[in-house]
């Protein structure tokens, strides 16, 4: 990321909230792949990315913590009642306040691209940019209809319109299955930035009614007005929700002998 040297150059934290009592999969941050923790991959991961001036793990959890003080990682201890990493990052900054930006990284993907991270720090460049995440081309005909992999829809300067687990936008006059070849489809990427202020201030609205519809925590920050700037990437993501997609990667790692 780069500011001219008439800018004072920010700094930001990566925080990379870490629960053990995953509804899914608990115990997530700790399982081992390929001879390191899923919370240390992470960690080195985000260590590397330029635009960082610090990394911590925010956990409610000893054990997460005992790991991370393992591998030589900071970390904070947060409180057990957050009901998203968003507010865990908020409660980070309260405790850690010299910091401009926060870059809120997803604890369940080790092989995070340090690029993305960089990639989403420099939205930050524009003053007006109060809240910032990644998006992505949907590539697959199956991924625009899968609710799990939310899609987006932004203006023309990239700023996000609305998220929903549904197919938008909606083609009429066209069958589902040709879709994609109809219009540029995107889906989101788990990764938020934000300036201290707005995270702040998101955390303090209630739940909105679009964000309890679609079960997505952003849209209770559109419907609030707040100005979400997104950036294309062109790199995937492997997230680790479930053991069966631990048991999958860890078999791609063997074939491809992963040190």
């Amino acid at each position: 990321m780069k500011f001219t040297t008439s800018m004072s150059i920010p700094k930001i934290i990566g925080i990379i909230p870490a629960r053990f009592a995953s509804t899914r999969f608990p115990g997530k941050p700790l399982v081992d792949i390929a001879g390191k923790s899923m919370i240390r991959r992470v960690y080195e991961q985000a260590s590397k990315a330029e635009s960082l001036t610090k990394v911590v793990v925010a956990t409610d959890d000893e054990r997460i913590a005992e790991e991370v003080k393992k591998f030589g990682g900071d970390f904070v201890f947060t409180a057990p009642t957050h009901q998203s990493g968003t507010d865990r990052c908020a409660e980070v900054i309260e405790q850690m306040p010299d910091f401009d930006i926060v870059i809120n990284i997803q604890g369940d993907e080790p092989f995070i691209e340090p690029a993305q991270i960089d990639l989403l720090a420099s939205c930050f460049i524009e003053k007006k940019v109060q809240l910032a995440t990644l998006i992505k081309s949907i590539e697959s005909q199956e991924s625009i209809y899968n609710p799990n992999s939310p899609k987006v829809v932004i203006d023309v300067n990239g700023r996000a319109i609305y998220f929903s687990r549904s197919p938008i936008p909606f083609i009429r006059n066209s069958e589902p299955g040709l879709w994609a070849e109809k219009h540029h489809f995107y889906k989101h990427i788990g990764i938020y930035g934000y300036r201290t202020d707005a995270l702040k201030a998101i955390t303090k609205l209630s739940p909105s009614s679009l964000e309890i519809a679609e079960s997505l925590e952003q849209l209770r920050w559109i419907e609030n007005g707040f100005y979400i700037q997104t950036k294309i990437t062109n790199s995937e993501t492997i997230a680790i929700d479930t053991p069966e997609d631990l048991v999958k990667l860890n078999k791609l790692l063997d074939a491809l002998k992963l040190e």
